[in-house]
């Protein structure tokens, strides 16, 4: 129960942000913005790659949080952050502005928790039977 209980937490916290994230890209920079964004950072085909992760990080982290498709949920987050390591933050180092400590955790993160989320997720209840979806079927 204890580890169902942290991985619900963990689960909260880290959908938390990836929403506060995406929830940026849509509304406070809207796709435009973040597209401009991403085309000044170098990202390969910047309009396509903000809608990416704008969506990702949205529904991604409302799925980490509800508990549901989390293995889908979980590997989309942590391409999403591969994709930010890799094409903007490893040259600024782990630690600092700009740096890559953020997009590794939560990377990190995402990933563990998409495949050990937990017994308090919707994937329990509404995959009970399917091993991919809810990897404690039995």
């Amino acid at each position: 129960m204890v580890k169902d209980v942290a991985a619900l937490i963990g689960r909260i916290g880290i959908g938390i942000v990836f929403v506060a994230h995406g929830w940026q890209k849509w509304t406070e920079f809207g796709l435009a913005g973040t597209t401009a964004s991403f085309e000044k950072m170098g990202v390969p085909l910047p309009s396509v790659s903000a809608a990416f992760a704008a969506t990702v990080e949205l529904a991604g982290g409302l799925a980490l949080i509800a508990g549901v498709a989390l293995p889908i949920a979980g590997v989309l987050l942590a391409i999403n952050m591969l994709g930010a390591l890799f094409l903007v933050h490893l040259p600024n180092g782990l630690l600092g502005e700009g740096g890559s400590e953020l997009v590794v955790a939560l990377g990190a993160g995402a990933l563990a928790l998409g495949f050990n989320g937990g017994a308090y997720a919707l994937d329990r209840v509404l995959f009970k039977n399917n091993k991919v979806l809810n990897p404690a079927a039995a």
